[in-house]
């Protein structure tokens, strides 16, 4: 059974927390927060022995083998390191770092560290709907491009509708709606299709600075892929990825919940299953798989980290085209 510590109290947290103990594979033990009364009630409302406040004590005295990070944007790969720095396994909520440099750090800290594994919550990944998606790509005989949709308004929209700056959309906080919603768009486009030859991002800025919705163009050598995200509405469109005759329509490219095949005679094939209902019930058992056999599962993890590094590589150019800095660092090396 792998000892669970938590940073972040949060219902993302709530959520992997249940999806931990319906696998069967986690006990949570101990939770950090900056106040202790919101450390108590998510500690006792989840059975967890240990409470911290302060983020240095509790790696160096909390009795956990894992860590799942579900903090605020910016503050990822501080807490992820320093959690490296400890030899505590990082689960890191999506996205694990603001930027390449941030992840090449990282990358630095597990070599100083082998046996320390580091994972980026990017659930879909991990999903049956996700890979049937994958194989039938691979099926069909020329893709001509794709479109994929994720928008959900966010209630958090409201305050900055009144004036506020929540974390989620601060640029302080690496936030908006490109490094919220559309890492699953990144993760979907790259995953199915690698990496793009050129991208640009138009975003839709709010007074905050950081992008609301947005519309980003991935140019691949025989066709593009148009990916659509915002929180500052909602949409009920489905997504495509055409084919010549062909087509997968999905109801939605994050979520996946009804994933079809339709043939070149126009017959509707499913392509899906049922998806379960915690969304990151999958991803919890595979981290679980993996830590507890790492040499037996060695080709997986590195193709997680593959596919996180160009993820982050992909949304940093996509900022950078948009003229989305979070700190002078970047808007620098734009400039040079």
């Amino acid at each position: 059974m792998l000892k669970l510590g938590i940073i972040g109290t949060n219902w993302i947290t709530q959520q992997f927390v249940d999806a931990a103990n319906e696998s069967g594979e986690w006990q949570l033990t101990t939770v950090y927060s900056r106040h202790q009364e919101t450390a108590q009630s998510f500690a006792d409302k989840n059975h967890a022995a240990e409470t911290f406040t302060d983020l240095t004590t509790f790696f160096e005295r909390g009795s956990f083998d894992v860590v799942y990070i579900a903090s605020p944007n910016s503050l990822h790969f501080e807490q992820a390191k320093l959690a490296v720095a400890h030899g505590k396994h990082v689960i890191v909520e999506k996205p694990a770092v603001a930027n390449q440099a941030e992840f090449e750090q990282l990358d630095e800290c597990l070599k100083a560290h082998p046996d320390v594994l580091l994972f980026e919550a990017a659930r879909q990944i991990h999903e049956v709907n996700f890979k049937r998606v994958q194989d039938q790509i691979a099926k069909m005989d020329q893709i001509q491009g794709a479109t994929l949709t994720y928008m959900k308004y966010s209630s958090r929209f409201d305050a900055v509708r009144a004036g506020e700056e929540p974390n989620i959309f601060s640029l302080k906080f690496a936030g908006g709606a490109l490094q919220d919603l559309g890492v699953y768009l990144a993760y979907d486009a790259v995953g199915w299709f690698g990496m793009p030859d050129e991208v640009a991002y138009y975003p839709t800025l709010l007074p905050t600075e950081v992008d609301g919705k947005g519309v980003a163009i991935l140019r691949y050598p025989a066709f593009t892929v148009t990916l659509n995200v915002g929180k500052t509405s909602n949409s009920f469109l489905p997504s495509e990825i055409n084919g010549l005759r062909d087509a997968i329509v999905m109801d939605n490219a994050a979520e996946l919940g009804k994933v079809t095949y339709q043939d070149q005679d126009g017959q509707a094939h499913n392509l899906g299953v049922q998806p379960d209902k915690n969304p990151m019930l999958a991803e919890a058992r595979d981290f679980a798989m993996v830590i507890n056999d790492p040499a037996a599962h060695q080709a997986e993890y590195q193709a997680w980290r593959r596919l996180s590094r160009n993820v982050n590589k992909l949304l940093f150019n996509l900022r950078q085209s948009g003229h989305i800095y979070f700190s002078d660092a970047e808007r620098d090396s734009t400039d040079k």
